[in-house]
């Protein structure tokens, strides 16, 4: 279905949701939250009425924001530049994941600190054509080609827009994300989790580190390429999920999130021309294709590609399109223990009861001596079964051996892919873009259905 841009405007004004009128929009993000956050701001700023610049402190008290000996409901620190920024120390990036750390970031735009719970939390607000530049310099290399970045560029603003005009919709009707008996836990993680902001800064959302890395000339002029340019399928804004790498075919939305399929968010093989492949949901095509090493575009080695998705922290790791881990009984048993609060017991099997398109899982059975339950979606599999995330939920299990109990000492686990593999796979749209596909192509690839429209000038 074709929608141009006035369409989509009167659109959305009927639905009562506009986030444009054809002007381009702002968007909040969350960057840190905790009982104390220390900042700088490094131009003037005007807060309270008065002018404030340099070191700051803020922390929290009794429900309210303590700044400088008094206490407010809220801080909010504006600057007539879009371009003042501002310091934040201590802010966690890779949350939970191998490579987590802390470091002092700057951003741009204005700040505002407002109370979460029973801590303080640092919210961004900036134009989202200045969020991009971020994003991008922060998910991508600047030496990426030009068409990966600009189709990143689409993709980034095309989910961003069409999370903010869902946290815009009424709360009532919508899906709940997590569903629990006595043997079954079934949980996803999506953007409904913030309500204080439009998207947190880690990967959670899309990776965003303000101007701590100076943008790239070429991000620039990619995002400059595509200013307003996104997505549409159906009549809406895409919501156009990427991952690191699919492993050869993509997932479909289903089998991650909430169970209302995206036609643009369809299966597709990583390859140039389409072609048949093994059905990934039946257990014996799905094993047999993790333990193969299928030819697709995210398929390589090239240490020069690779860096193009994969920055400094992310080439920590090396395999990603087939891997392993092994964990003995006892690290196993622990582990799912702590990670699901629930003491199985000992460790018997870990047995698959549905997969995705792509092989991924999205429901297991833990069979323990003490109990017995099924998990899903993949990014719950993934967070039991790994001290961060495994790679991906596309995996089979191998028993090696016995305990004194009788119970497998050893389970290996053999997997595929990085990430959830819903729509564009970054490692393959980089392949692509060497290999001269245009960004519109790429786009079109991992978005099946899809069209590109300009929603503002």
């Amino acid at each position: 279905m074709q929608l141009d841009k006035q369409s989509y405007h009167q659109q959305r004004q009927a639905d009562g949701h506009g986030l444009t009128d054809g002007v381009e929009p702002r968007v909040t993000v969350g960057i840190v939250s905790g009982k104390r956050i220390a900042f700088s701001l490094n131009a003037p700023y005007e807060s309270c009425g008065h002018k404030v610049e340099g070191e700051q402190v803020v922390e929290y008290a009794d429900g309210q924001v303590l700044w400088n000996g008094e206490r407010h409901a809220e801080l909010c620190f504006q600057s007539a530049d879009d371009h003042a920024s501002f310091s934040l120390r201590d802010v966690t990036i890779g949350v939970n994941f191998h490579w987590e750390r802390k470091e002092t970031q700057t951003f741009s735009g204005q700040l505002r600190i407002v109370v979460d719970g029973d801590k303080v939390c640092a919210i961004n607000e900036l134009p989202v054509e200045d969020y991009l530049k971020s994003v991008i310099s922060s998910e991508m290399s600047g030496d990426s080609s030009l068409e990966l970045l600009k189709a990143h560029a689409v993709i980034s603003r095309s989910w961003l827009l069409a999370q903010m005009r869902r946290r815009q919709a009424p709360k009532a009707g919508k899906p709940q994300s997590t569903v629990r008996t006595d043997d079954t836990l079934i949980r996803w993680y999506d953007q409904d989790d913030h309500t204080l902001f439009d998207v947190c800064a880690d990967d959670h959302c899309q990776r965003y580190q303000g101007i701590t890395r100076e943008t790239n000339p070429r991000v620039a002029e990619a995002i400059r390429e595509t200013r307003g340019k996104l997505l549409m399928a159906d009549g809406d804004i895409c919501d156009a999920r990427f991952s690191k790498c699919c492993g050869g075919v993509t997932e479909e939305y289903q089998y991650c999130w909430e169970n209302s399929p995206k036609r643009y968010l369809s299966t597709i093989a990583d390859t140039p021309t389409p072609h048949d492949y093994p059905d990934l949901t039946v257990e014996q095509s799905a094993e047999k294709w993790i333990r193969s090493n299928p030819e697709s575009f995210c398929n390589t080695t090239d240490r020069r590609i690779l860096a193009q998705v994969l920055n400094g922290y992310d080439q920590e790791t090396t395999d990603f399109y087939r891997w392993h881990v092994t964990y003995t009984q006892a690290q196993l048993s622990e582990l799912i223990a702590r990670k699901l609060g629930i003491d199985f017991g000992g460790i018997v099997d870990l047995i698959p009861m549905e997969r995705g398109r792509s092989g991924r899982l999205s429901l297991l059975k833990i069979v323990g001596t003490r109990k017995i339950m099924a998990i899903g979606k993949e990014l719950e599999i993934r967070r039991a079964l790994s001290e961060s995330h495994l790679y991906s939920s596309a995996f089979v299990v191998d028993k090696q051996g016995t305990t004194d109990d009788g119970l497998p000492a050893t389970f290996d686990i053999v997997g595929a892919g990085w990430g959830h593999g819903v729509g564009l796979c970054q490692i393959g749209a980089a392949v692509m873009g060497e290999k001269g596909y245009a960004y519109d192509t790429i786009l079109l690839h991992y978005y099946p259905g899809a069209e590109i429209v300009n929603l503002y000038e």
